[in-house]
């Protein structure tokens, strides 16, 4: 059975860094894309950002770029996103995902084929 189970969500002061994880189990991920998508109360789920399975290629959405950055380690199957400057606008369920069959890292939320469960991510002002 394969899971993607986030961690490292929480309630933090705008401009206060945090890095979310995502760990996956029951396959090996090394060589498929992976990415973060995120949802707002109220609000369809949006691109957050996504890495190719060698990690070399990186992809954001406008609104983080320059604040968030994606890695990952395919030795521990695990992807992390470091948010910086976060700001209350960054505030939402943050969802890790894999794509089953592609290395890329896509945009588009609608390519990914396993999500998480979720975390939250509270930014205050």
């Amino acid at each position: 059975q394969v899971r993607l189970v986030e961690s490292g969500g929480g309630l933090v002061q705008a401009g206060e860094s945090l890095r979310l994880s995502c760990a996956a189990s029951g396959r090996n991920f090394g060589t498929n894309g992976m990415g973060w998508v995120r949802q707002a109360p109220g609000k369809e789920r949006e691109f957050v950002a996504g890495i190719s399975w060698r990690g070399t290629e990186t992809k954001f959405a406008d609104s983080v770029k320059g604040r968030f950055t994606i890695s990952r380690d395919n030795a521990i199957n695990t992807i992390y996103l470091q948010m910086n400057s976060p700001k209350p606008e960054d505030t939402a369920v943050y969802y890790c995902a894999a794509r089953s069959n592609f290395g890329d890292s896509s945009p588009l939320a609608s390519v990914y084929d396993f999500w998480g469960q979720g975390t939250q991510v509270t930014v205050s002002s």
